[in-house]
C-alpha cells in the first residue's frame, strides 16, 4: 500500500467522524422546528412554503396519515419524472436535441431516482437533456433523500414519545431536510467543485480535434450541481455515464477525498441526531462503534484484495505490481477500494473505476456491504433506520437469550413489533434472490450478461442485489437497458424502498403508543461493548447468512477459479 492511500484513508475518516456530532445536533434542532443559524435567512422560506401549499406545521399527524402522504408525495414525483423522461424531446433545453425514453427505461429510471437508487441503465450525457438532469432527476436527488430522512425522524419520534398518537407532520419534515440539511451542503459543495473544475454550465457540448486530426465531442452541462447532491444525498447517479471515474466530474484528488467523504457526511451526523431524540448519546456511540468497526473490516478486506497481483502476468517485476485494470490511474487500487466500499456501505451507486474489474473478494466485500441492508451508515435516513430494526432485532434475541420480554430504553416490544421485523428481514432476500432466480433461469434474459461462469453470476447477482438495496451501482458487463430488467429491477427498487418504509413506520406508530417502563439494573443495556459486539454478529448473521449460497456460486467461485 502506497503512502497515498493511507493518507486518503486517514482524511476520509477525519471528515466523515469529526463534524458528526455537531452536525446531528444542528440536524436535531432543524428536524423539531428550533431556531438555529440559518433560520433568519431560510426561515421566511420555509413559511412560505408551507403558506403555497397551505399546510400547517404544527398539525401532526398519525402513522397511517404519515404515510399516506409520503405514499402521495412520492408517486406524484414519480408520475412527473416519467412524463419528463418520456418527452424529453419537446421540453426546453435539449441543446443536443435528445429524443424522449422508451417507456420501459423511463419507468426503470424514475423509479430509480424517487426511490433513491439511481440505478442507470443509460448513458447520461448521450440520452438525457438538461432539463430532465434538472428539473428531474437532481429534484428527485434532494426529495428522495429528504424522505429517508423523514421516515427516520419518525421512527425516532416514536422510540422516544410516550403515550404518543402522532409522529410529527410528513411535509414539515420533507420541507426541513431540504432547506436546512440538503441545500446549504451542496450549494458549499457545488462551488467547491466548480472550483477544481467540474462544469456547470447550459452551452451546448464542444467538438475538440484531437491530435490524431480526429474530432471529439465534450459533453459540458450543469454538472456540479447535480454531483453535490448525488453524493451527498446517497444517490450515486451521474452525470457522465462512467460516473465518478470521468474527468469532468471528479478532476482532481481533491475532489476524489471530498466526494467520497460526502457520501457518509450525513449518515453519520444522523446517528447523532438519533442520540439527541432518546436524549441518550450513548445510544449513539454504540451505533456508530458498530457501523465503524463493519466499514473499516470490509475496507481492510478490500484494500487488500485489490493489492494482489494477477496471477495469469508471468512476469516477475509486473506480478508484483497491483493490478490496474478498470482503475483510474489518478487514484489507483487503493482510492478504488476505499470508493467502492464507502459506496456499498451507503446506498450511493457513484463509482470512480470500475466494479466490474475489482478482485473477485473486493466484489464480494461490495456485495455482502448491500446485502446487509446498506446499514453500514447507509444512505441518508435509510442506512439508520435500517439499522435500528437491526438493534430492535438484537434486543429481541438479546431477550432470549435471558428469558425476559425484550424491551429497548424501556419499550417492551410485544409480537406486533416482532412480526414487523421479520417482515423487514425478507425484503432482500424477496428483491435478490426470488427477482435474481427468475432472471437467472430465463435463458434469453441471460444474453446480458456478458462474461461465462461464475463472473456471469457475479454480474448478475450484483445489478439484483444492487437494485433491491437501493444502491445503483453495478457490474459494467451486465447490458440492463433491456425490457425485462427494466421492468423487474424497478419492482426490486420498489420492494427495497418501500418494502422496508411501511413496516418502520408502522412500527414508529407501535413504539410512540407505548408507555415507557423505567430502565432498571436488571434491564439490557444497549450503549456498552457487549451489545455492540452482539449488535455487529446480528448484523452479520441475521443479514447475511441467507445470501451464502449465492456468494459461493458467484465471487467464491470466480476467486478461486482465477487463481488468486
Amino acid at each position: 500500500m502506497h503512502s497515498y492511500d493511507g493518507w486518503l484513508i486517514v482524511l476520509f475518516l477525519a471528515l466523515v467522524a469529526a463534524p458528526a456530532p455537531l452536525l446531528g445536533r444542528f440536524y436535531y434542532r432543524v428536524m423539531e422546528g428550533q431556531r438555529t443559524w440559518l433560520h433568519p435567512l431560510l426561515g421566511p422560506v420555509e413559511a412560505g412554503c408551507y403558506r403555497l401549499a397551505g399546510i400547517d406545521a404544527g398539525q401532526e399527524q398519525s402513522w397511517q396519515r404519515y404515510t399516506l402522504a409520503l405514499l402521495a408525495f412520492n408517486l406524484a414525483g414519480l408520475l412527473f419524472l416519467f412524463a419528463v423522461l418520456m418527452g424529453q424531446g419537446a421540453l426546453p433545453l435539449n441543446p443536443q436535441g435528445l429524443p424522449g425514453l422508451n417507456a420501459s427505461l423511463a419507468f426503470n429510471t424514475a423509479v430509480s431516482f424517487v426511490t433513491n437508487t439511481n440505478w442507470q441503465a443509460y448513458s447520461g450525457e448521450a440520452s438525457l437533456s438538461y432539463f430532465s438532469q434538472m428539473v428531474g432527476l437532481t429534484v428527485q436527488n434532494f426529495v428522495s433523500a429528504a424522505t429517508g430522512l423523514a421516515v427516520l425522524v419518525a421512527l425516532s419520534r416514536g422510540i422516544a414519545r410516550r403515550s404518543a398518537r402522532t409522529l410529527g407532520n410528513f411535509w414539515a419534515d420533507m420541507t426541513r431536510a431540504t432547506l436546512y440539511v440538503l441545500l446549504p451542503l451542496c450549494l458549499a459543495f457545488a462551488l467547491f467543485l466548480v472550483w477544481q473544475g467540474v462544469p456547470q454550465t447550459f452551452a451546448a457540448y464542444v467538438d475538440a480535434h484531437t491530435l490524431q486530426g480526429a474530432t471529439q465531442s465534450l459533453p459540458l452541462g450543469p454538472a456540479a450541481s447535480q454531483i453535490a447532491i448525488k453524493q451527498l444525498g446517497t444517490n450515486g447517479g451521474g452525470f457522465f455515464g462512467v460516473n465518478s471515474a470521468h474527468p469532468f466530474e471528479n478532476p482532481t484528488a481533491w475532489s476524489n477525498l471530498f466526494e467520497v467523504a460526502a457520501i457518509l457526511m450525513i449518515p453519520a451526523a444522523l446517528v447523532f441526531t438519533y442520540g439527541h431524540y432518546v436524549k441518550d448519546l450513548r445510544q449513539s456511540r454504540a451505533i456508530f462503534g458498530s457501523m465503524l468497526a463493519l466499514l473499516l473490516i470490509g475496507g481492510a478486506i478490500a484494500l487488500w484484495a485489490e493489492y494482489q497481483p494477477a496471477p495469469g502476468l508471468q512476469d516477475a517485476l509486473v506480478q508484483s505490481a497491483a493490478p490496474l485494470e478498470g482503475k483510474e490511474s489518478r487514484f489507483g487500487p487503493g482510492g478504488t477500494a476505499l470508493w467502492a466500499v464507502v459506496t456499498t456501505a451507503a446506498s450511493n451507486g457513484s463509482v470512480n473505476g470500475m466494479h466490474d474489474s475489482l478482485n473477485p473478494i473486493t466484489g464480494m466485500v461490495a456485495l455482502i456491504n448491500m446485502m446487509l441492508g446498506e446499514v453500514i451508515f447507509g444512505g441518508v435516513g435509510a442506512g439508520l433506520y435500517g439499522m435500528l430494526l437491526f438493534v430492535l432485532i438484537a434486543v429481541f434475541l438479546a431477550g432470549l437469550m435471558i428469558g425476559r420480554t425484550p424491551e429497548y430504553l424501556g419499550k417492551k416490544l410485544v409480537a406486533h413489533d416482532v412480526k414487523l421485523l421479520v417482515a423487514t428481514l425478507l425484503v432482500m432476500p424477496v428483491g435478490v434472490l426470488v427477482l435474481g432466480a427468475i432472471a437467472a433461469c430465463l435463458p434469453s434474459i441471460g444474453s446480458a450478461v456478458a462474461n461465462p461462469g461464475p463472473h456471469g453470476f457475479s454480474e448478475l447477482l450484483y445489478a439484483y442485489t444492487s437494485a433491491s438495496a437501493n444502491n445503483g451501482s453495478a457490474f459494467g458487463g451486465f447490458g440492463a437497458n433491456t425490457d425485462f430488467h427494466n421492468i423487474m429491477l424497478g419492482l426490486g427498487m420498489l420492494i427495497g424502498r418501500f418494502g422496508y418504509i411501511l413496516p418502520v413506520l408502522a412500527l414508529a406508530g407501535s413504539l410512540a403508543a407505548k408507555k415507557a417502563l423505567p430502565v432498571g439494573p436488571n434491564s439490557f443495556p444497549t450503549h456498552g461493548l457487549l451489545f455492540v459486539v452482539l449488535l455487529t454478529a446480528t448484523i452479520v448473521v441475521v443479514g447475511g447468512l441467507t445470501f451464502l449460497p449465492t456468494l459461493a456460486l458467484g465471487p467464491i467461485a470466480d476467486q478461486l477459479s482465477a487463481g488468486f
